[in-house]
């Protein structure tokens, strides 16, 4: 959908959410942009155009920040306008929501670091006005401390600017459910969810605080001016049910529909659950098209239980579709929808020789492929598609493997250690100790030296070979890219480089691959599978001149935590029992992963649990349209670059 403006300030009046027909079910004023870069810079735009307008009247601009992923690229932004554009920050005061207990200052989790890191030490804000809160207050200390907080806010003339991201709980700063609408600033319980969502930043749960201090709700919706930002599909649920949902304690975000100022900023992940987007023939007339067309059938059969071929025309009349019928039958859509889902399932991911490919995902020719399979981590190759990189061996094609990153941010410290005491128990040498020594010396605020990470990244790439070997490949075949963005032995990583983009253009130049494999789940928590996908995608764009790339074609598979949508999926390959069998057991070589999941995200199963599940609900969906029944499936969507 087209981009929206910002209402600038609280004297720009507008339309109240409900008063048109595709949005009667939002409660809250919302905007969607195609991706959240753009959506970040027009936040950034809103609060410098505020903070010129109070220096030009002589005021200060009292904002409240937030922390987390979701306004990085805000603050970059705001750096960027004050080192090129001359935006001063000398008349600003900030605060920021919130803090862990007990937190250090020094500590590279703390959100005082955070703040100074992405903004604070790269503008010219005065010291003495940046408000964060204190994390190494005396706990008997801290509910005098958290009133002369909310104190210093009042005393500055209030928020004029709120910055917010969402938790999966709902929660707003560190708001978690069951907080009150009048609640001030205090000390809370965080939520078991919100330290799982936290692990990676603090390499495991276990080190996440339990507590922490927070600005409360009462004192958020104060401001004058709220802005949430929302980004990618694994927060999508959680914002219909704010956005859509009843007010209620369970989800505190859900008080912002009180506000009479407030802005959602989403990207089309975060969007997509809500009514208007996710089944919009129940909220609006459409413009019928063949993709919208069979999402709308799957979600039919879905709602009425009921196999593709089975659905009536009142099935379609009595679910907001009565405008596709008049445009053709109930029976014709039904062959149609049931042909276009056939025609995805093979057992020949890279295409049959000697075939009619004309009704199949993949070309019959060249009978026999190159084929690169990109991994962002050493184990996404058999954890989200072991059962096709399976069949491409089997099928005799050139299947390469490219692992991006090192990996070595995953591997625990006790895995680490336990390595270099075998290394010195084989052969005794210094560098053995001094391996060991960093790591039983390492702090809760320190990061791996190089030494350890080179160590944690030769486990994962043995670890590799292995599941490689275990699948037939050659370990010529087998390439260990090490992109360089990931390199910083903390889960924040540097940009996409011109470095890592050479890299990949190399390996891709080097094979000339006819086919593709990459990771499209952009609901990995960590966002490393964002970043080498963009690497994917912008190394094909530079080469999209060269012969070989115009025989090309570029599959996306999802990793550990979603699946494609039904009528998503382009090619559907079935698996047997052994094949799933084969594909467990790929995963089990990698045996720094197993046994406890660091990078877990909203689920504790382990990834072969996860992949295995989600493989037979894909069978399972299928079969429940009225397919064939297998096993397991794997999916892919196919992108036309």
């Amino acid at each position: 959908m087209e981009e929206n403006t910002l209402r600038e300030t609280t004297d720009i009046t507008y339309k109240p959410v409900g008063q048109f027909e595709e949005t009667r079910f939002e409660k809250i004023h919302n905007v969607i942009f195609h991706d959240s870069n753009k959506a970040s810079i027009s936040v950034a735009e809103e609060i410098a155009k505020l903070i010129r307008t109070k220096q030009a009247k002589g005021k200060n601009c009292v904002l409240g920040l937030a922390t987390g992923s979701s306004p990085i690229r805000v603050y970059e932004e705001l750096v960027r306008m004050h080192k090129e554009e001359g935006l001063s920050f000398k008349n600003v005061i900030t605060f920021n929501l919130d803090e862990y207990l007990p937190m250090e200052k020094s500590n590279i989790q703390s959100y005082y670091y955070f703040m100074h890191e992405h903004l604070f030490n790269h503008i010219d804000i005065l010291p003495e006005n940046i408000h964060i809160p204190d994390g190494t207050v005396p706990m008997e200390n801290t509910v005098e401390y958290c009133l002369s907080y909310e104190k210093k806010i009042k005393e500055s003339g209030g928020l004029d600017f709120q910055l917010l991201g969402i938790g999966r709980t709902g929660h707003i700063g560190f708001n978690e459910p069951g907080s009150h609408e009048n609640s001030g600033t205090r000390v809370i319980t965080l939520d078991h969810i919100t330290r799982v969502d936290a692990a990676p930043a603090f390499l495991g749960i276990e080190n996440v605080p339990r507590k922490a201090i927070t600005m409360g709700i009462a004192t958020v919706r104060k401001a004058k001016r709220i802005v949430l930002l929302g980004w990618g599909e694994n927060k999508a649920s959680i914002i219909k049910k704010t956005i859509e949902g009843e007010i209620s304690s369970h989800v505190p975000a859900t008080y912002l529909q009180e506000h009479e100022n407030c802005t959602f900023v989403l990207d089309d992940g975060a969007g997509s659950q809500l009514t208007r987007n996710k089944t919009p023939w129940l909220v609006r007339s459409c413009e019928w098209n063949e993709e919208l067309i069979s999402k709308a059938i799957v979600w039919l059969c879905g709602i009425t239980e009921k196999t593709i071929l089975s659905l009536t025309d009142k099935d379609y009349n009595d679910n907001g579709m009565a405008d596709l019928l008049a445009l053709e039958d109930s029976y014709d859509l039904n062959i149609k929808m049931f042909n276009r889902l056939q025609h995805t399932i093979t057992g020949w991911p890279g295409g049959k020789p000697g075939a009619d490919d004309t009704n199949r995902p993949e070309r019959a020719r060249p009978e026999k492929k190159r084929v690169i399979i990109f991994s962002p981590h050493p184990d996404d190759d058999v954890i989200s598609m072991g059962g096709t990189f399976d069949r491409l061996v089997e099928q005799g094609h050139d299947v390469h493997v490219a692992y991006q990153t090192s990996g070595n941010i995953a591997v625990s410290d006790k895995d680490a250690r336990k390595y270099a005491e075998i290394a010195l128990q084989i052969e005794p040498s210094k560098k053995a100790q001094q391996l060991i020594d960093n790591i039983s010396k390492k702090t809760e605020s320190s990061i791996d030296s190089v030494e350890v990470r080179k160590l944690k990244g030769s486990i994962r790439r043995s670890e590799s070979y292995a599941a490689t070997r275990y699948m037939g490949l050659n370990d010529k075949n087998v390439h260990f890219l090490n992109l360089p963005f990931y390199e910083t032995g903390t889960i924040k990583k540097k940009s996409l480089s011109e470095e890592d983009i050479t890299i990949m253009m190399n390996i891709i130049s080097e094979i000339k691959p006819h086919q593709i494999y990459a990771a499209g789940d952009l609901a990995d928590p960590h966002g490393t599978h964002k970043v080498c996908l963009d690497a994917v995608l912008e190394s094909l764009k530079r080469l999209s001149t060269k012969d070989f790339i115009k025989d090309c074609w570029l599959w996306l598979y999802r990793g550990a935590w979603h699946e494609w949508d039904i009528n998503e999926i382009e090619m559907a390959v079935p698996m047997s029992p052994s094949q799933v069998l084969k594909k467990r057991n790929a995963i089990f070589c990698h045996q720094s992963q197993k046994d406890g999941v660091m990078f877990q995200g909203d689920d504790s199963r382990e990834f072969w649990m996860r992949a295995e599940e989600r493989n037979k609900n894909t069978a399972n969906r299928y079969r429940a349209l009225g397919m064939a029944s297998y096993s397991a499936m794997e999916a892919f969507v196919r992108h036309k670059f």
